[in-house]
Order: structure tokens, then C-alpha cells, then sequence
């Protein structure tokens, strides 16, 4: 597994445990593991969205080509 793939998994894993976990708590279930967050409600609607946030952003980024990029901004590849 190379690290592009790693930082893709992660991300995903925060995208979908966050997303997860904001759409079972309009229902009032919560993931146990990430209970703790709800201690203060503001601050576990903060975090659930910031890992959901983090997540896109870290597949974003681990799917870049930077190489292409640095080139030729301008080359679209076939």
C-alpha cells in the first residue's frame, strides 16, 4: 500500500464516519466510540463536520498529481 493510498483510505474513513455520524445524531443515535464528542453539543456538531471537512480535503489532496501540476498547469492528460 503506497501512501497515496493511505492518505485516500484515511480520508475516506473521515468523510464517512463523520457524515455517519451527523446523519444519526438528526435521529438521536450516536456512534459509541465517538460519543465523547457530545459532551458539549456545539463542539461535537464542530467536530463532526470538520471530520467530514478534513476527510474531502485530505482525498483532494492525496489524489493529486503534483508532478503534472508543477510542469504544465495548463496540459490536461488524456
Amino acid at each position: 500500500m503506497t501512501r497515496k493510498d493511505l492518505f485516500t483510505l484515511i480520508g475516506f474513513l473521515l468523510f464517512i464516519l463523520g457524515f455517519t455520524a451527523l446523519a444519526l445524531s438528526l435521529v438521536g443515535i450516536r456512534w459509541s466510540f465517538l460519543s465523547w464528542l457530545d459532551a458539549r453539543p456545539s463542539f461535537g456538531l464542530l467536530a463532526k463536520v470538520l471530520m467530514v471537512v478534513v476527510g474531502i480535503m485530505i482525498v483532494a489532496i492525496a489524489q493529486t498529481d503534483f508532478n503534472l501540476e508543477r510542469d504544465d498547469p495548463e496540459q490536461i492528460p488524456d
